[in-house]
């Protein structure tokens, strides 16, 4: 038996060297043996649905509808360049700036398809969804905008106002101020398959109309963007100024928005990421029609199934949303739902884990019933919950650390880490105000304060009299320990702001 193996291995290596040598000119000869006609493959490897070849014709359809878009920011932030040509920082979500920081593109190296800096603001990408002239970018793009421009393929430039914006997923909406009828493309209707080929359509470097292909290299992607992060990863080149374009299937739909690059040097590695147009599609419909978003609402706090627990509890797989608890009052209270269910499906969906769970609750609106498919005690249940409003949409509602009368506050929603199984000590962060402060120095949901000031803190009003004591005795920032989800422990010094 091991005799055979070896021939065959040997028989595979004759067949590399055949190859590499007939390149070379090197004359080797296939022998002519039984044994190295069955070392081939017997079936042969069927052609690609979508073989490489010219991406021409997508791009005529598409290209009309993609468009540059030019800002202009409040003289302030000029202040905040890092130098000639590169990225400003402030127009980052702030959650993304760890991120950011976390791939070396800190210090005016840029990352995601950033908004491109020039003289007089910034650069990013768009694309028009109806002949009226709604737009689609980033919100990072736009945010902070004093003036918003946007340069069709045909060389017009045209005046746009910001209808809405959404940070949490990082979408903004536009529209073109003069009235006309404008080319536009759609978005897609299946999300598309690792493997599939892709088009890239943007402004990189303000190179408007600059068009790359590649393919999905993978979906679901969590980067750290936001609560509800699902990029497609894609590894068309998309760089600084690609930011808020379209990605697009042979089809010419609309199948991502491109919002992040993970890069040492700023440039393209082929780490793209996108929004999912599903995703993009939820919320601009939101933007159009109220000019905001507002997200459903279960009131619950769960945390992932893992093999132990799912051993625990006598599951077959580790998958679903492990409850931890119901929040008193809410849509999950109400519905019955307790402490030890694990959540299985969303109107008969399958829930993959805690924050497949956020995401689809996330999606729908408020007042929507749904179905919650879950197993108590090792039996299968269905509870129907009609969705509350999220507290922090619309509106940003008081957070677990802001109180009144101008007290400081971090931006930040608290709870007891031993409450929502993030560890024995500590305070849980399980919802960050992308505009706040802690935000701004990379703090995200799920991360662990472990103290602040040098004082131990187990649960938000702790957080809150430290802060308050260091806000007594004069100091702009307060010390925090931080164990992030990697349970890397960091020390962190963010700024006290003051709510009027």
């Amino acid at each position: 038996m091991t005799l055979i193996v070896r021939r065959r291995a040997f028989a595979s290596v004759a067949a590399a060297a055949l190859v590499a040598g007939g390149a070379a000119g090197f004359g080797l000869t296939e022998p002519a043996t039984s044994a190295y006609a069955q070392a081939l493959p017997k079936t042969p490897i069927e052609a690609p649905e979508h073989p490489p070849g010219s991406f021409a014709n997508v791009v005529d359809k598409v290209k009309p509808g993609v468009v540059a878009v030019k800002v202009k920011l409040d003289s302030a932030l000029d202040d905040d360049d890092d130098g000639p040509g590169s990225p400003n920082m402030q127009q980052v979500p702030p959650q993304l700036r760890e991120f950011f920081k976390r791939f070396g593109q800190g210090n005016g190296q840029g990352g995601r398809g950033m908004p491109q800096r020039g003289e007089r603001g910034a650069v990013g990408s768009g694309f028009i969804i109806s002949a009226d002239g709604y737009v689609v970018t980033n919100n990072h793009v736009v945010d902070k905008a004093k003036t918003v421009q946007v340069t069709l393929d045909d060389s017009r430039t045209l005046d746009a106002k910001v209808i809405g914006k959404d940070p949490k997923t990082d979408i903004a909406l536009l529209k073109i101020t003069e009235s006309g009828s404008y080319p536009y493309v759609q978005f897609g209707k299946g999300a598309p398959r690792v493997g599939d080929w892709v088009v890239a359509i943007g402004n990189p470097f303000g190179l408007g109309g600059t068009v790359t292909a590649g393919i999905v290299s993978a979906r679901g992607r969590d980067i750290g963007a936001g609560p509800y992060d699902d990029f497609l990863q894609i590894d068309a080149p998309i760089n600084k100024g690609n930011s808020g374009g379209p990605t697009f299937n042979v089809n010419g739909e609309v199948v991502g928005v491109n919002t992040a690059i993970a890069s040492p040097s700023g440039g393209s590695v082929g780490l793209g990421f996108a929004i999912p147009a599903e995703t993009v599609q939820t919320v601009v419909d939101q933007l159009r029609t109220d000019g905001k978003v507002v997200r459903g609402y279960l009131g619950v706090q769960v945390q992932p199934v893992t093999k132990d627990i799912a051993e625990g509890l006598g599951l077959d797989k580790a998958k679903g949303a492990l409850v931890d608890h119901a929040e008193n009052g809410t849509p999950a209270a109400k519905a019955g739902l307790k402490p030890g269910d694990v959540i299985e499906s969303v109107n008969g969906a399958p829930v993959n884990d805690a924050r497949d769970l956020s995401r689809r609750i996330a999606g729908l609106k408020p007042g929507t019933e749904v179905k919650l498919a879950y197993l108590r005690n090792g039996k299968s249940d269905v509870a129907t919950v009609e969705l509350g409003t999220l507290p922090t949409d619309g509106k940003v509602a008081s957070r677990g650390d802001s109180s009144s009368g101008g007290q400081p506050r971090l931006g930040l929603s608290l709870a007891p880490a031993n409450d929502v199984g993030l560890g024995d000590e500590g305070v849980a962060v399980m919802d960050v105000d992308p505009d706040g402060p802690a935000a701004a120095k990379g703090i995200a949901q799920g991360d662990v304060i472990l103290d602040v000031a040098g004082t131990s803190v187990s649960k938000p009003s702790d957080v809150q009299a430290q802060i308050r004591a260091a806000e007594l005795n004069g100091r702009k920032a307060v010390l925090m320990r931080v164990k992030s989800a990697r349970r890397q422990t960091r020390f962190v010094a963010v700024g006290l702001n003051k709510e009027g």
